[in-house]
């Protein structure tokens, strides 16, 4: 799937045993060129490769932007949780549960929100919201499966947007990111929360992690200095948001 000396976000372990490349047994058209393989059990495997450079773009992307003008859409029960951890943690705010049509259209809806970039879960559940930034001309990030089409999303992620620890890990990777970005971290040691910060329901009590990240991180992986070096390391302009490969429609 990916070289052993591949320079991964997190060990590969991490992100086999998260589930994070196991698709459905359904591939569509727009999803094609993020697909590995077909097991013989009929479920897709994604390109990890792809996954890990996807997941980076779109933390770059969500860093150059005020956390107020970025939005998150978490639709799901699985989504919810780690995005409002993710929340917490950068300060970009989220919308849990149903997409209230208007949300984005409709000025006189007291929960107005007017977003500079948004951030799907799950391109299913969440279409409203894909298609109110069509018409306002909002960029989309999109975690997408092997089962989404992509019509309307700049930046496609590909992962399972499924699973409950794959997208603990998404989002313990883009918190991660941001915050390095956003200088409220210099570096991953300072990175104090743990996958299962980000896997537990808050019902369950769980609280910033004694255990850091650097065991879980690839040796090879470069740690920057300072906050100055660390921004600028991963540092990208916005605009990286509509190269995205075009669109369709087809399925196959």
């Amino acid at each position: 799937m990916v070289s052993d000396k591949a320079n991964l976000l997190v060990k590969q372990e991490m992100y086999l045993e998260a589930g994070i490349h196991i698709g459905t047994k359904m591939r569509t058209y727009d999803m094609r060129n993020y697909v590995f393989k077909r097991r013989d059990d009929g479920l897709f495997i994604l390109d990890l490769r792809k996954t890990d450079e996807k997941i980076l773009k779109a933390a770059k992307i969500i860093s150059k932007f005020k956390p107020e003008d970025v939005l998150v859409v978490a639709s799901r029960a699985y989504s919810g949780n780690p995005a409002s951890k993710f929340s917490l943690l950068t300060g970009i705010p989220i919308i849990k549960g149903r997409f209230i049509p208007g949300t984005m259209t409709n000025l006189a809806y007291t929960g107005f929100r007017e977003p500079k970039i948004l951030f799907i879960c799950d391109p299913k559940g969440e279409r409203e919201a894909i298609s109110e930034s069509a018409k306002n001309g909002v960029p989309v990030i999109a975690l997408c499966d092997t089962d989404n089409e992509t019509r309307f999303i700049d930046l496609v992620v590909p992962v399972n947007n499924k699973g409950k620890r794959s997208l603990a890990l998404i989002f313990y990777i883009l918190a991660r990111e941001v915050m390095l970005s956003q200088g409220k971290i210099a570096s991953y040691d300072e990175f104090t929360h743990d996958l299962a910060f980000f896997e537990n329901s808050d019902a369950e009590g769980e609280g910033p992690s004694k255990i850091t990240t650097k065991s879980i991180l690839k040796k090879s992986k470069p740690e920057p200095e300072s906050k100055e070096s660390a921004v600028q390391h991963r540092k990208e302009t916005p605009k990286e948001v509509s190269k995205e490969e075009p669109k369709t429609e087809k399925k196959e």
